[in-house]
């Protein structure tokens, strides 16, 4: 099964096999597990992984680690396609879940980082501010 891209304003409740859904605006994807288990899989963008698309296939970085369901898959998605990684142990697995939480609970604790829509609006706005006092006088 190839994986394709989708972009989304949300992520769907249902979830359609071979689909990597990508909410910029949210910063997070989800699928469906590649091991066709049924289980959904959450990705936090650009926290925890990065989301690509070319020629409309998927392409996910670094590896998808499912920690949190019984198929322990691990795997990545790279131009649609599913490489698969050795399957993570139960204890691999939990270990993994919390080193995924501390990381996560240490980024909780620091200043939330400016997105990119919030640079360029800056930007615009220190331009506009210069041409004001060059041209405004």
């Amino acid at each position: 099964m190839k994986y394709r891209y989708q972009a989304v304003e949300r992520i769907p409740k249902e979830l359609s096999p071979g689909v990597v859904y990508h909410s910029e605006e949210f910063e997070i994807g989800a699928l469906l597990c590649a091991c066709g288990c049924g289980h959904r899989v959450s990705l936090l963008v650009p926290d925890s992984h990065e989301i690509t698309s070319a020629d409309d296939l998927a392409t996910i970085h670094p590896s998808i680690s499912v920690c949190d369901a019984p198929c322990k898959s691990h795997y990545f998605i790279r131009g649609g396609e599913v490489e698969w990684l050795p399957t993570f142990s139960s204890a691999m697995a939990a270990t993994t879940m919390q080193l995924q939480i501390a990381r996560h609970a240490l980024r909780d604790n620091e200043p939330v980082p400016v997105t990119w829509r919030d640079r360029i609006k800056s930007r615009v706005g220190e331009a506009f501010r210069k041409l004001l006092s060059i041209f405004g006088r």
